[in-house]
């Protein structure tokens, strides 16, 4: 489970390539290595750089062309996403009023859509919706490459990458629901988020922080953001120096609907506050339930829990 944990793991089969001597990833998406290089000729896989694997011609949906060049100096989401998905299409349409906002805004700010369509008809007529640049279907190769760059598991994904071609996030989908105004745009990662039903899908993507609080009120969970904020950057800046995604996510969370569903499918109980570290790919919990919830408390908390002292309750 740590395991699958570390490398994000979503589905299998998965095969990850990493580099013995550092430990660090050297490609996620293994399964489209074998396929597409079986002689090893590209061997050993390592990442490239967003411009040279991205580089060829483009298609805007009248079917002109432009040079994948034209991406540079500005903000770039690549849009792993099919028709033949739902969750796609409705993300495409939130995903295009925000597209909007941003080049309204003065932003430089470009999409470019990787198909995972069926067929060249289903890729058209998707394609058509968008105002922003595509992959030509046609070239199955340099979306496969794209797909291997970035490790994608599932659809949709939007990943962020800032002017330079480095990645921002991730988690673009969460972000563009979560900010429907892009205010919070180019939507760098933030240490502790309020947990909604829009971001609630990271609770799957590896160990998370949730600390519960007596909240109802927009506003009312700023004092248990601020209290786990400095711990969560500290960690944050920690792995980030190792090149390295943070072990733990923070999430604080109140009184309402997505909070009780949370408590009621974990068994937690109905305590506030109430300090929480849950695993769900490893059905398993942490909780620390005292009256008095302080920075000392939570580091010690994540200490404990990164140095597998904590015992595991079941999910």
């Amino acid at each position: 489970m740590k395991l699958w944990n570390k490398y994000k793991v979503t589905s299998i089969p998965s095969l990850v390539f990493v580099d013995a001597a550092t430990g660090k990833v050297v490609c996620r998406n293994g399964l489209l290595v074998v396929r597409d290089d079986p002689t090893g000729l590209e061997f050993p896989w390592g990442p490239k750089p967003f411009a040279e694997v991205v580089e060829g011609p483009l298609l805007r949906n009248n079917m002109q062309t432009t040079d994948s060049s034209a991406l540079q100096g500005s903000y770039v989401g690549v849009y792993f996403s099919a028709h033949w998905c739902p969750p796609c299409r409705s993300l495409t349409r939130v995903l295009v009023e925000s597209y909007r906002k941003v080049k309204e805004s003065g932003q430089k700010f470009e999409i470019v859509f990787v198909s995972a369509d069926r067929s060249e008809d289903s890729f058209t007529q998707y394609f058509s919706e968008m105002p922003w640049l595509a992959v030509p279907y046609s070239d199955e190769a340099r979306r496969s490459r794209l797909n291997r760059l970035y490790g994608i598991q599932g659809i949709p994904t939007l990943i962020l990458l800032d002017a330079e071609g480095h990645m921002i996030t991730r988690q673009g989908r969460v972000e563009v629901l979560n900010d429907p105004d892009c205010r919070l745009f180019p939507w760098h990662p933030r240490p502790v988020l309020e947990l909604s039903e829009s971001n609630a899908v990271q609770l799957h993507e590896g160990p998370c922080l949730v600390l519960f609080v007596d909240a109802e009120e927009e506003g009312e969970l700023e004092p248990a953001k601020e209290l786990i904020q400095p711990i969560a950057e500290k960690l944050m800046v920690k792995y980030k120096a190792k090149e390295e995604e943070s072990p733990l996510l923070f999430f604080v969370a109140g009184e309402d609907d997505m909070s009780d569903s949370l408590r009621d499918y974990t068994n937690l109980p109905e305590a506030a506050p109430l300090l929480t570290i849950l695993d769900m790919s490893a059905r398993a919990k942490y909780v620390r339930d005292v009256e008095e919830i302080t920075p000392v408390v939570v580091e010690q908390f994540v200490t404990d829990f990164l140095a597998e002292k904590l015992k595991p309750e079941p999910i």
